[in-house]
């Protein structure tokens, strides 16, 4: 098989990165307003200072944007590297782990180097489709308490189980008896907004999503709010909280950087090994569920995304920010707003910099309701109950490990449930492969077994009950002339049934392929040297 990577991911209207630029724009508008509190939620929830979050936003837009080959996947810190970048802030410092992610950059390079991206490949549609819909589920499931003023978790959190023994369910009754009315009422307003925008989109409008048309009417409300009902005014605890500098200078004295003195410390390499294969991992399963949401059906190279990551991750940790993987929140986002090439998540990153650095304290006006009412939308984008049907009438064979995956990835997390929904992908995948693979007929004393398929130690115990349930005083022939491959198990079962099989007044007639005939010559001398008697060939008819 052929690992030349390619790459459909020509821009659909025009070549070249600003051809869409009426789309990425407006996308990358969006994808910022998105970004902005989940990177200030994720690095607070990794112990680590607001502006590191900020840090990883802008370098995930600028410059693994600039490098990636993937149309609309956007990069930035994650969630389920939070408890990672926490433990790893706890054992060596913010400044060591700063070290550790550029190192896991450097790791990130090699792996893809060594062309390892090609590994996103190998999941089953199934799953990446369940690993969506989780997603979908749980973005709805984590953003209602916002939408109704409960902002008792961090913006970007993901995990089921909570940190005070919680979990989401509970989350979502506590958030009712705390629901604030004002919240609740922007949140009805942004709704309303987001459902009826379509209908007004003429002329230059259609280039304006509505996703953008919910955040400036809830900013717009919640500061009415303010001016109009003193009381009734949202609380800064509701409100997006980006920090302020007066000066860009500031803002410069506040970056930390790594400290090089301590890289021949053992854990701070752990740590990095430990950054890269989850980082990696994580982009990989965010990159083929990108791919699949693209309309246009693009396929992104993983070894070069891969590469792309390193680069943003030595960037960030050489500026004093958090690791960086592609995020599947944010890239749903984005194909939600009709970002069509990698310059809507350059623009996220441009206007995440320009943002912090100037307009910081406008920005803060932005209630968090509002951002959640877009992100329930991606979210039930992501899961529609067409999906469920579709996947149903598909089958068992799909519809469980879809299935499997949704409830995996909700109650562990991104990485752990797509890996289980990958182990039930493919006991289903060999169950498929294996049926059909041996095929008997019985008739008049003669009894016909037909290997239809390459068979391995997997096929043992069917190929086993077969054999055993011969009765005796049976002609036998095995036609094994129609596969490449038996593996050695089964081969040695065979042979066992042939030395044994005057003892039931069987006879045998094997028919071999040409190419099996000195393999399996070969295979008896062995056996019988193992058994310490003379080698015994069986009567085979070479087709």
């Amino acid at each position: 098989m052929s690992t030349t990577e390619s790459t459909t991911s020509a821009p659909p209207d025009k070549s070249g990165l600003f051809a869409n630029i009426r789309r990425d724009i407006p996308a990358g508008m969006v994808v910022f307003l998105v970004a902005l509190p989940l990177c200030l939620g994720i690095a607070q929830a990794s112990g680590a200072p607001l502006l590191a979050g900020l840090i990883s936003g802008i370098v995930g837009g600028l410059i693994v944007g600039a490098f990636s080959g993937s149309q609309l996947s956007v990069s930035g810190p994650a969630a389920g590297l939070a408890v990672i970048v926490a433990t790893g802030a706890t054992e060596l410092g913010f400044t060591g782990l700063l070290l550790a992610t550029v190192l896991a950059g450097l790791f990130q390079i090699i792996l893809g180097a060594l062309r390892l991206g090609t590994i996103a490949h190998f999941f089953p549609n199934a799953v990446i489709k369940g690993m969506l819909a989780s997603i979908g589920v749980l973005i709805i499931l984590k953003q209602l308490p916002h939408a109704v003023g409960f902002d008792s978790n961090y913006e970007g959190d993901q995990a089921f189980f909570e940190s005070d023994g919680h979990n989401t369910f509970t989350a979502l009754v506590d958030a009712l008896g705390a629901l604030s009315l004002p919240v609740t009422l922007i949140s009805l307003a942004c709704v309303a907004a987001y459902l009826l925008w379509p209908m007004l989109q003429r002329g230059v409008l259609q280039y304006v999503p509505p996703a953008l048309v919910v955040v400036v009417l809830g900013a717009t409300l919640a500061t009415a709010l303010g001016w109009l009902m003193p009381d009734a005014g949202l609380s800064a605890d509701h409100l997006v909280s980006l920090p302020i500098f007066d000066k860009v200078g500031d803002a410069v004295g506040a970056i930390r950087l790594p400290e090089f003195g301590r890289i021949g410390e053992a854990k701070v390499w752990a740590t990095a090994i430990t950054i890269a294969i989850v980082a990696s991992l994580e982009t990989l399963l965010s990159l083929e569920a990108v791919d699949r949401l693209d309309t246009h059906r693009r396929i992104s190279p993983p070894n070069r995304e891969l590469m792309a990551q390193g680069v943003g991750n030595i960037v960030a940790g050489l500026l004093g920010g958090l690791p960086v993987t592609s995020v599947i929140v944010r890239s749903s986002a984005n194909v939600a707003a009709g970002g069509q090439t990698r310059m809507s998540a350059m623009v996220h990153g441009l206007l995440l910099l320009v943002g912090v650095l100037f307009f910081a304290a406008a920005l803060n006006h932005i209630p968090l309701a509002a951002l959640a009412v877009v992100l329930i939308f991606v979210g039930l984008k992501l899961t529609p109950a067409s999906l469920w049907v579709a996947m149903w009438r598909a089958g068992l064979t799909q519809f469980i490990p879809f299935a499997v995956t949704i409830g995996a990835v909700i109650f562990t997390d991104l990485l752990k449930g797509t890996l289980i929904g990958l182990g039930v992908g493919v006991v289903f995948a060999i169950r498929q492969q294996q049926q059909g693979a041996i095929v008997v007929v019985s008739d008049a004393g003669r009894t016909l077994i037909q290997l239809s398929k390459d068979l391995t130690f997997l096929n043992k115990p069917q190929l086993k009950e077969i054999l055993a349930a011969i009765p005796a005083h049976q002609h036998v022939i095995i036609n094994r002339t129609a596969v490449d491959f038996l593996d050695d198990d089964i081969e040695e079962i065979l042979l066992d049934f042939d030395e044994c099989c005057n003892e039931r007044d069987i006879t045998v007639q094997i028919q071999l392929s040409l190419r099996d005939v000195e393999r399996r010559a070969a295979l008896e001398a062995t056996h019988a040297a193992i058994d310490g008697i003379p080698a015994k060939t069986a009567h085979k008819d070479a087709a």
